[in-house]
């Protein structure tokens, strides 16, 4: 899966695994575990914990919004997701400040799904509320 990019105007998305901001978001989660294996194991309950289920969360919302029959909820799972993106970063954040030390490509790639949710968003909210059996399909 890894980065294989999907051609929309040629597949247009069928289910969240077809969106590239799924696809990014999984990765971040892949890398989010490798990153936190490397905290000390006091951590294991405190940071690690933490950002593990914020990563998680992310492309699960995403999941789930792209499963709902409306563009409303849609939006709401992915507003989530956002959520979760902002406490990752500030958790990673955090254990920079006190000394973890790791490759900052990660808030790179944070900031890449910060804009693609966004993007996503935008294009969602201009679209008028539907009862869709799957919304994703709605999204150009």
């Amino acid at each position: 899966m890894g980065d294989e990019k999907i051609d929309r105007k040629k597949d247009p998305p069928k289910t969240h695994k077809d969106l590239d901001v799924w696809q990014e978001a999984m990765q971040l989660a892949r890398d989010t575990y490798a990153l936190t294996a490397g905290f000390p194991k006091e951590e294991l309950y405190g940071l690690t914990l933490q950002a593990r289920r914020c990563a998680v969360s992310i492309p699960s919302n995403i999941a789930e919004g792209a499963a709902k029959r409306s563009n409303k909820e849609f939006v709401r799972s992915l507003s989530i997701a956002l959520g979760s993106l902002a406490e990752l970063e500030t958790q990673l954040l955090l254990a920079q400040d006190i000394g973890f030390r790791f490759n900052d490509l990660v808030f790179n790639r944070i900031e890449h799904i910060r804009k693609m949710l966004l993007g996503l968003l935008r294009a969602l909210k201009r679209r008028p509320i539907t009862h869709h059996p799957s919304p994703i399909t709605l999204v150009p």
